[in-house]
């Protein structure tokens, strides 16, 4: 690995902030949980189950839109811009894709995007996806604290440099991560929502379910809040070990990751304390060597001032290349096992499902069996009728149950060899990026030397 030599020196202010993100690289219903079914609807639970046929339906272009040297898409997020006045206003983003994908109507178009609409293409995707298995990149969190200090400032002479510009650069690189990871999926980027967010010059609709103070939003706490228990209570029997080895792994990989990233956080904001600190021995130094009567102490104070001031930008660019290459790259990173531990409950719902239509039918078999013995003609026929209706129902909750299986461990080999690929990728940019700046301090000091050197 070469490292750039104190001759050429390096811009470290331009971080790629968004982990390398530029490179190349059907509906369904819902079926209810039956944790949220009332027995007086219980004959029209599975009504809507997926048909074996639609589940897992695998896209016509999957095969060959897996192969990255054929086909590719670059999405870019950039020049965020503040559209309004007050509280009214809002952040648009311009999101411009190339691509040669064959379903994409052109090969380089842009258009402009508000963050709600990101959330709203996540949870169109979450709707479709999710249930069958399939892994969804999650979307940047809401933030209100540092969108209400974007609404309230003054507009800004030029546009696209609203004010908070780290928040919302950091937003901004966020959000394009976020396409990004979604373009990456072989399904998901040629959904036709999803094509339609990155191709339509029109405005969406308005997602519903993005305001953080909405009904909606109060609603989804409580399913949230349901939804937290049932995976508590309730303890599905496996039997498949695969997938008790994957969630203890998930487990694991989730808990030491979120350990990392602590320690990553705590290292910006020392990294951040150092830069500020190493800025005051600058001006102290500065202001020593102007009332220093030794001329050559003077003269080397003046330099230590200088080196100081350099080492501040130097070390705040540091804690830059933290933040932006390897804190945010697993923060994502989190996000993903919490996209996987959701994919994992949807099939103990899917298993739930499969258990309670069992139940059902050997309820109807049991009232079956009374009409017989009790020779009830009348009731006969209509219990059969149900009989033979859950029959239906338990062969496709169960085949449901399969094919989510299959789809979760499909998704997880192509989830583990893309982890590989970024975490292998990141880690060097990392270790060259800290290696770059750990050169530029050896030379800042080896030319403050000769000045030190002359102190008489």
């Amino acid at each position: 690995m070469e490292v750039e030599s104190p001759e050429h020196n390096r811009e470290f202010a331009e971080v790629d902030i968004n982990n390398g993100a530029d490179s190349a690289s059907d509906e369904e219903e819902e079926v209810p949980a039956p944790g949220s079914v009332t027995l007086d609807n219980e004959n029209d639970l599975f009504v809507s189950a997926m048909s074996p046929s639609s589940i897992g339906d695998v896209h016509p272009l999957q095969e060959v839109l897996t192969d990255d040297g054929d086909f590719y898409i670059k999405i870019v997020v950039s020049d965020p811009q503040k559209i309004g006045d007050g509280m009214g206003s809002y952040l648009a983003y311009k999101v411009t894709t190339k691509t040669n994908i064959p379903k994409f109507k052109r090969t380089d178009f842009s258009t402009m995007r508000r963050f709600s609409d990101f959330l709203g293409i996540h949870d169109l995707l979450v709707g479709k996806y999710m249930r069958v298995g399939r892994i969804i990149p999650p979307a940047p969190s809401k933030n209100i604290i540092g969108s209400t200090k974007v609404k309230i400032s003054p507009q800004q002479s030029e546009p696209g440099t609203p004010m908070n510009q780290e928040w919302v650069e950091i937003r901004r690189a966020a959000l394009e991560r976020f396409v990004h990871r979604t373009a990456q999926h072989p399904i998901l980027r040629v959904d036709l929502d999803f094509m339609n967010f990155l191709e339509s010059d029109q405005e969406l609709p308005r997602a519903v379910n993005t305001s953080a103070l909405s009904g909606a939003g109060v609603i989804r706490l409580f399913n949230k809040v349901g939804e937290t228990v049932n995976k508590i209570t309730y303890k599905m029997d496996e039997n498949d070990p695969w997938f008790d080895d994957k969630i203890t792994e998930v487990e694991n990989l989730d808990a030491n990751l979120q350990k990392l990233h602590n320690a990553m956080k705590s290292l910006v904001t020392s990294r951040r304390e150092l830069s500020a600190l190493t800025g005051l021995v600058a001006k102290s130094a500065a202001m020593l060597s102007t009332c220093e009567e030794h001329t050559g102490l003077s003269r080397a104070l003046s330099n230590l001032a200088d080196v100081e001031e350099k080492m501040e930008l130097l070390r705040s660019e540091q804690a830059n290349s933290d933040f932006f290459i390897l804190a945010e790259f697993i923060k994502d990173y989190l996000g993903l096992f919490g996209a996987i531990k959701c994919i994992f409950h949807e099939r103990v719902k899917s298993f739930q499902n499969w258990q309670y239509a069992q139940m059902q039918l050997s309820k109807r078999r049991e009232n079956r069996g009374r009409f017989e013995l009790a020779n009830r003609a009348d009731k006969l026929d209509q219990a059969q009728l149900e009989v033979d209706e859950w029959q239906g129902k338990v062969q496709r909750c169960q085949q449901h149950f399969d094919d989510i299986s299959a789809e979760i461990k499909r998704e997880m080999e192509r989830f583990e060899l893309t982890r590989v690929k970024d975490f292998k990728a990141n880690i060097i940019k990392y270790i060259e990026d800290q290696m770059a700046h750990q050169q530029q301090i050896v030379s800042y000091w080896e030319a403050f030397a000769p000045f030190a050197r002359e102190i008489v």
